[in-house]
């Protein structure tokens, strides 16, 4: 049987949501701790996660490697992959990236819908491509094995990132903007390019990302996929779906708002759609995430490709991206 892995949730973290992640049968989750806090606060979240690892060690425990994925399988766990949605944790410090990657860091966005110190979001006008910055820490993110992740950057930052990234990037949760146009899809000539560099697409969930929103059927989800195996690579697909479960209002205003505007920025909703938009009935919380499998196969995939979306091609992916990358030569020692 394959794992099975879902590639990004934000939840509203509980003993509950650790439950259904057993029920369910997860065996890895990468999870968002942080959004627009500075490295200080998201070592606070940091604390945190230390403190439900310590409190349900039957249920989770803190990934690190790949094979932390055959542990928790093996030890009916399920392993917790941290990431970042938002630069901020690194402030302007280049040095912080090799510090959140010892604490735990395995994926970072280089940018949040707007423009960074490193790169442009889908949500600006004008796409000025990865900043001097930005390519300084995709060369560091790339030594020592943090993952560029441009789930909510801009097309033209998107290109340059797969182009100056010497490891493969992802995109750990958005669609084919072919099947759904939303400003956080991606371009089939985008996720083709992805594809062919080996790096990675996470399939989204979220409502706002998908055909007919919440209404969105689950054939009409597995039949995109089958769309994104195509373009990027069967290999190259899994599952980032994005799950936002219990989070209250004022979360989504933060994702949003956080600190750069003292007015409400709606995102990808309006004034009358202003929260968390309810999610489809196929996919309400870990439990659903292996019935998803169906639906693969209904839609064409065969049972290798189908296991491949459901974990295993995640599993790979961390297998090649979470160590440090080799030193291109030996330094000599004085003694030598």
């Amino acid at each position: 049987m394959s794992y099975l892995i879902d590639g990004l949730q934000y939840a509203n973290w509980s003993e509950k949501i650790f439950r259904q992640m057993r029920e369910g049968g997860v065996d890895a989750v990468h999870v968002t701790i942080t959004y627009h806090e500075t490295f200080r606060e998201t070592v606070l979240i940091i604390e945190k996660w230390n403190r439900w690892f310590e409190q349900y060690p039957d249920l989770i425990f803190q990934g690190r490697t790949a094979d932390d994925v055959r542990i928790a399988r093996e030890t009916g766990r399920t392993a917790i992959f941290f990431g970042s949605q938002n630069p901020s944790c690194i402030e302007d410090d280049i040095g912080l990236i090799e510090v959140m990657h010892t604490l735990g860091l395995r994926f970072m966005q280089l940018t949040y819908n707007n423009q960074s110190l490193l790169a442009s979001g889908c949500y600006e006008d004008e796409d000025a491509g990865l900043t001097r910055m930005g390519k300084q820490v995709v060369v560091e993110m790339n030594r020592v094995g943090l993952v560029v992740d441009m789930s909510h950057s801009g097309e033209r930052s998107t290109f340059e990132a797969i182009e100056h990234s010497t490891r493969p990037i992802t995109i750990s949760h958005a669609n084919p903007a072919s099947w759904h146009k939303a400003l956080r899809n991606k371009s089939d000539d985008l996720l083709r390019a992805l594809g062919a560099s080996g790096g990675f697409l996470g399939l989204s969930a979220y409502p706002h990302h998908l055909k007919n929103g919440g209404n969105c059927t689950l054939q009409s989800w597995c039949d995109m996929a089958a769309l994104a195996v195509d373009l990027a690579g069967p290999q190259n697909v899994g599952i980032g779906t994005d799950l936002c479960q219990d989070q209250p209002d004022s979360i989504v205003e933060w994702m949003r708002v956080g600190r750069w505007t003292k007015t409400i920025d709606y995102g990808e909703g309006s004034a009358d759609n202003a929260g968390f938009p309810p999610m489809p009935t196929w996919f309400n919380d870990n439990r659903d995430l292996a019935g998803i499998r169906a639906g693969l196969r209904a839609a064409g995939l065969d049972e290798a490709t189908t296991d491949g979306v459901m974990g295993d091609n995640w599993h790979a992916f961390f297998a090649k991206s979470f160590g440090a990358q080799s030193a291109p030569h030996k330094i000599q020692s004085a003694a030598e």
